[in-house]
C-alpha cells in the first residue's frame, strides 16, 4: 500500500479518537428530573428537551429561570458549560453576563452578582449544532453549572438529537 495512504488512516483515526474522547460525560448522579432545588436555588424546569436539532437551521436556545429559593440571598460567583459548543448568559433584574462557555475554550471570570431572596434570573442557553462538525451528528447532552454561595452547584440540562 501507499506510505501516504496509511499516515492519512492513522491521522484520521487519531483524530476520530480525540472527537470521541472530548465528548463530555454526564457526572456521576445525575438525572434527567425535569424540576429541582440544589441548595438554595431552584427551577421548575431544570432539563430541556429540543427535540431534533438540524444542523442546516443553525443555533437554538432555550431560556430557564431560576430561583432563589432561601430566605437569604445567594451569590452567584462562576457560571460555565460541560462543552464548547454551548454557551449561557445570566440575566438578573435587567443586567446580562456573559455569554460563558467551556472552560479552556472560554474565560470563565467571576460573576460576584446576588440574586435576593425569592427572586428570579434568568439562564438563556445557546447549543450550535455546527460546532462539532460532522462528527457531531447524533444525541447530545450538555449541561450549565452555575457555582453559588451555598457551595452547591447548581445544574441545568439540555438534550436533543442533531441531524445532518
Amino acid at each position: 500500500m501507499n506510505k501516504n495512504f496509511i499516515g492519512l488512516v492513522i491521522v484520521l483515526a487519531g483524530l476520530a479518537l480525540i472527537f470521541w474522547l472530548a465528548k463530555p460525560t454526564p457526572p456521576s448522579g445525575s438525572s434527567d428530573d425535569t424540576t429541582g432545588v440544589s441548595g438554595a436555588l431552584s427551577a421548575e424546569e431544570t432539563v430541556f428537551d429540543f427535540g431534533s436539532i438540524s444542523m442546516a437551521n443553525g443555533k437554538v436556545g432555550h431560556v430557564f429561570t431560576i430561583k432563589n429559593a432561601s430566605t437569604s440571598p445567594v451569590v452567584i460567583n462562576k457560571m460555565y458549560t460541560s462543552c464548547m459548543c454551548t454557551t449561557a448568559e445570566l440575566n438578573i433584574d435587567g443586567r446580562s453576563f456573559g455569554p460563558y462557555g467551556m472552560p479552556g475554550h472560554m474565560p470563565v471570570p467571576m460573576i460576584k452578582e446576588t440574586i435576593e431572596a425569592g427572586a428570579r434570573a434568568q439562564v438563556e442557553v445557546i447549543f450550535d449544532p455546527n460546532a462539532h462538525g460532522p462528527a457531531g451528528v447524533g444525541l447530545i447532552d450538555r449541561e450549565v453549572i452555575i457555582e453559588n454561595s451555598s457551595e452547591i452547584p447548581f445544574r441545568l440540562k439540555i438534550k436533543g438529537i442533531v441531524t445532518p
